[in-house]
């Protein structure tokens, strides 16, 4: 048995064919950008405490929200309270 056994050659390099393609291909230059390039030309600033410029303006403004949290904690307890004796007084 003759163990002469020949060696795979690597295939020549063929850069004269293929052709490169890259994974991320070149952008293009264009004249004007698309619509929804969400970069407007003029940074705007649209904020509602802008318009709030008072201290006193916006210490009312929390002490009303504070107020109105405490009006919903009590009316929520008093609906879970409520709950069960509706409950029981219609069963």
């Amino acid at each position: 048995m003759s163990t002469n056994k020949k060696a795979a050659k690597p295939a020549p390099e063929r850069d004269d064919v293929l052709t490169y393609i890259s994974a991320k291909p070149n952008r293009q230059a264009v004249e004007t950008p698309p619509a929804n390039d969400n970069q407007p030309a003029a940074p705007f600033d649209l904020s509602f405490l802008d318009d709030i410029n008072d201290e006193a303006e916006i210490a009312d403004i929390a002490r009303r929200a504070e107020r109105l949290g405490h009006a919903a904690l009590i009316a929520m307890a008093i609906g879970l309270a409520a709950a069960p004796l509706l409950y029981l007084m219609l069963a």
